[in-house]
C-alpha cells in the first residue's frame, strides 16, 4: 500500500480522527503534573493553555502549513502564549521549505527592533526551534524610502539574504517596542521568488500529517516549557542565567542574554528586583505563570523595559512584584497569582550584569 492510500484509508476510516482526538486528551495529563499546585486558578489556566496550543497547532499545521504557498501570519500574541513571550514583541511566521526561494518585501516603520530568523524543527518532533540564521537591522539595508526587500533561499543573494539549511521549515521576524503607542511596525508580504504559487487543493495525506503534527506540537510544548518550570522551581525567587545554548535551540534571539526564574509570594510579600543596566539596545522584565505565558499585559502593569520604567537617581532601576500597589512606579502585579514563572532580558549589551532580587515584607515598601 502507498504512502497517500495509507492516509486515505486512516482519514476514510476515521482513524486518523480518533488518534487526534485521543492524543487531545491525553495532553490533559500535564496539568496534573506534581509542579501544578492544586488551586483551581493554575489547572484552568492549564486546561486553557493547552486550547490556545492547539489554536496555534491548528493554524501552524493546517490552516497554513503549506510551505510553497506560505502566509506571513501572528502566530503568538495576546491569547496563544508560549516560552515566555516577549509583552513587547510583534510575532509573525511562516512555513518555508528549501525546495523553495522566497523574497519578503515591505516598509521598515519606527518600530524599535526588527528581526529575521530561520528555524530547524518543531516543538512536538525535534523539542526544538534551532535558530540556524539571523538577520537583524543593524546590518538590514533600507532603501531610502524606508523599503526593504529580504531574500530567503539556500543560494546566496545580493542584498538583505537569509541563508536557508537543507532542515529549514519556519520564518519568523520579531518586532520589539518601547512603546507600541507611538511607533508603527514594519508591514511585511511574504512571496515566492522562483513565482507565484497557489496552495494545493487539501488531501487526505496534508490532513493526517496535519493533525498529527497538531498533537506533537501541544504535547511537545506544554511539557518542554513544563520542564523548564521544574528547573526554575529549584531557585525560588532568583534570576540566575539562562544558558545561551538552550535558548537558542529553543528559538531564541542570538543577541539576547536570558534571565528565567520562578517567583512564590505570601499575600503579605514582595519581590525586589534591582539591576544597573549595561550599555545595551534594550531590556525587559515580565511576569508569567507557571505555565511560562506572560501575564495578561494588555489590562495590567506585568512588564517594563528600559522606556516605561522609572530610574533610580544613580541609574539603577528597582522593580517591585507585589500582589497590591505599594505605591512604588515601577510595580508588576500579579494578577491574583501566589507563583509564576519570570524573565529578564538584556539585548545586544556587552556586559551582562545579574539582577539582584530578595524577597521583602509589603508592609516595608509602604
Amino acid at each position: 500500500m502507498s504512502t497517500e492510500d495509507r492516509h486515505a484509508e486512516r482519514v476514510l476510516s476515521g482513524q486518523a480522527w480518533d488518534e487526534f482526538c485521543d492524543a487531545l486528551k491525553a495532553a490533559g495529563q500535564v496539568v496534573r503534573d506534581p509542579l501544578i499546585p492544586a488551586d483551581p486558578l493554575h489547572h484552568a489556566e492549564g486546561y486553557r493553555y493547552l486550547t490556545r496550543l492547539l489554536r496555534a497547532g491548528l493554524q501552524t499545521f493546517l490552516e497554513n502549513g503549506d510551505p510553497t504557498a506560505p502566509t506571513l501570519e501572528r502566530n503568538c500574541h495576546e491569547t496563544i502564549k508560549m516560552g515566555a513571550d516577549n509583552p513587547d514583541n510583534l510575532y509573525l511566521s511562516a512555513p518555508v521549505t528549501a525546495r523553495c526561494a522566497y523574497r519578503l518585501t515591505g516598509t521598515r516603520g519606527t518600530v524599535h527592533y526588527l528581526g529575521f530568523g530561520l528555524q530547524e524543527g518543531s516543538y512536538g518532533a525535534t523539542g526544538s526551534l534551532q535558530t540556524v540564521a539571523y538577520l537583524d537591522d543593524r546590518s538590514l539595508v533600507v532603501d531610502p524610502d524606508g523599503r526593504i526587500t529580504v531574500t530567503i533561499s539556500v543560494d546566496p543573494q545580493p542584498g538583505n539574504w537569509l541563508p536557508m539549511t537543507p532542515d529549514t521549515r519556519t520564518l519568523v521576524v520579531r518586532q520589539s517596542f518601547l512603546d507600541r503607542t507611538t511607533e508603527t511596525p514594519a508591514q511585511l508580504t511574504l512571496e515566492r521568488a522562483d513565482g507565484p504559487a497557489l496552495p494545493a487543493p487539501l488531501d487526505a495525506r496534508r490532513l493526517d500529517r496535519g493533525l498529527q503534527g497538531v498533537t506533537r506540537f501541544v504535547h511537545g510544548c506544554a511539557r518542554l516549557f513544563l520542564e523548564w518550570s521544574r528547573g526554575f522551581s529549584q531557585h525560588p525567587n532568583e534570576l540566575p542565567p539562562f544558558s545561551a545554548g538552550a535558548a537558542t535551540t529553543a528559538g531564541g534571539v542570538p543577541d539576547i542574554t536570558y534571565y528565567h526564574g520562578y517567583w512564590k509570594l505570601a499575600p503579605d510579600e514582595a519581590l525586589v528586583i534591582e539591576a544597573t543596566p549595561p550599555d545595551c539596545d534594550y531590556w525587559n522584565f515580565q511576569l508569567n505563570n507557571i505555565w511560562m505565558e506572560s501575564l495578561d499585559y494588555r489590562w495590567f502593569p506585568i512588564t517594563l523595559n528600559n522606556a516605561t520604567a522609572t530610574p533610580e537617581a544613580d541609574g539603577s532601576y528597582r522593580l517591585i512584584v507585589a500582589h497590591e500597589d505599594p505605591g512604588h512606579p515601577n510595580w508588576i502585579s500579579t494578577c491574583g497569582h501566589d507563583l509564576g514563572t519570570m524573565c529578564w532580558r538584556w539585548v545586544r549589551a556587552d556586559v551582562h550584569p545579574q539582577p539582584v532580587t530578595r524577597v521583602v515584607k509589603l508592609s516595608e515598601l509602604r
